[in-house]
């Protein structure tokens, strides 16, 4: 998994699935929040998500009111979130 980040918008290609992941991931978005309300996510080709990156984005968006919109590359994945009830959460679409 690759991690980059600009301005609120961080881009993740490569599955998400490693406790490391979830680290790269939680160090970027926490660098972010301190100034931005608002981030993209655009997770371009991860066939999944790890429970830890969804209960960190979770807890982001009801806990301290970080608005998240997730642009999904990989169907697979959208289908995960509707599964879980979390589209609306993290206002994902597939793009």
């Amino acid at each position: 998994m690759e991690i980059q980040s600009s301005s609120n918008n961080v881009t993740i290609t490569g599955n998400i699935k490693s406790v490391s992941d979830f680290q790269q991931i939680k160090q970027c978005i926490d660098g972010l929040v301190s100034t931005h309300k608002h981030i993209v996510l655009n997770i371009k080709d991860s066939l999944s998500i790890t429970s830890s990156v969804i209960g960190y984005l979770n807890k982001l968006v009801l806990k301290d009111n970080i608005d998240i919109h997730m642009h999904i590359g990989n169907e697979q994945l959208i289908e995960l979130l509707t599964d879980l009830n979390m589209v609306s959460t993290f206002k994902a679409k597939k793009v």
